[in-house]
């Protein structure tokens, strides 16, 4: 045990770096891990500022270090085979996409006093891995709008949102997000991913495209087996995903990019995007306005 992350690196020179402080201290110690050389892996979000992230993403391309960002998600099998359908065109052209984030945080998960303070709410802890799911599933996020309400609990943070995304590709996006519905809609709850949630027979994101529609994370693919059109039967195809936790495989990855095997999956530059949408959402709710995406 150190004080400080650079006690640690005086005393011993480690192959690399799990970086899970407080989000307030990330750019700190990935700063001080890219300056060492040491690769790091940074827990989500990357930092609790756009400018922070950006400082960090810089370091680390200008010294040619490997920062990775803990949206693990996207290592889960799951998340590969829906990766591949769409790339594979099996959707055609994705128009819309719909996002959830519905579940019920106990009382007692507010018993901490930063968890009431804005900054805390559930889009910047937890819609941020659905965005970063979105982009990789269906491209960058061009602009948003959002609102946000804090009617159930009165805290200073928000319980819930609604977002519009605009996609670059010219598809379009909605997300809700609540913490204290009694709902089961949430990656958390539906993707059987973490033991500690009990995992429940539904949904939590539908992606349709010209020639197909997902649901995720039931893998249930949608499509007309022949006359297309409104009056005509779809099918419904359930695309058979072998599960694995995604936790061990993304330090697994970790392990293959220290050792020069790999190229990070989910690369500094990836966290700062995925952050700089989060971001807008929030600068949204606050203006009632549409906020681009830089």
């Amino acid at each position: 045990w150190y004080a400080r992350f650079a006690d640690l690196l005086a005393a011993q020179r480690p192959d690399g770096a799990v970086v899970a402080t407080p989000n307030r201290l990330h750019v700190e110690h990935g700063l001080e891990a890219v300056a060492a050389g040491i690769p790091a892996l940074v827990e989500k979000p990357l930092a609790d500022t756009v400018a922070g992230a950006e400082r960090l993403a810089a370091a680390a391309d200008a010294a040619g270090v490997p920062v990775l960002v803990g949206h693990h998600r996207r290592y889960n099998p799951i998340v590969r085979a829906a990766k591949a359908v769409i790339d594979e065109g099996r959707l055609g052209r994705i128009l819309a996409v719909h996002a959830q984030f519905w579940l019920l945080k106990p009382d007692d998960y507010f018993a901490a006093d930063w968890r009431r303070a804005p900054g805390a709410g559930p889009v910047f802890v937890n819609l941020v891995h659905d965005v970063d799911l979105l982009r990789h599933l269906c491209g960058e996020i061009a602009a948003v709008q959002a609102a946000e309400s804090s009617a159930a609990r009165g805290y200073a943070v928000e319980d819930t949102a609604a977002i519009l995304l605009r996609f670059a590709s010219g598809a379009l996006g909605t997300a809700t997000v609540s913490d204290a519905a009694a709902a089961p809609w949430s990656w958390e709850l539906t993707s059987g991913e973490n033991p500690a949630y009990p995992r429940q027979d539904a949904g939590c994101y539908r992606i349709g495209g010209s020639a197909g529609a997902l649901e995720i994370p039931q893998m249930d693919l949608w499509s007309y087996p022949g006359k297309r059109g409104w009056w005509e039967p779809l099918a419904r195809e359930r695309l058979a995903v072998a599960p694995a936790d995604p936790l061990p495989l993304q330090i697994r990855h970790f392990c293959d990019v220290i050792r020069g095997r790999a190229a990070p999956l989910v690369p500094a530059r990836e966290g700062l995007a995925a952050l700089r949408v989060i971001a807008a959402i929030k600068e949204a709710a606050r203006s009632g306005g549409t906020v681009a995406i830089v």
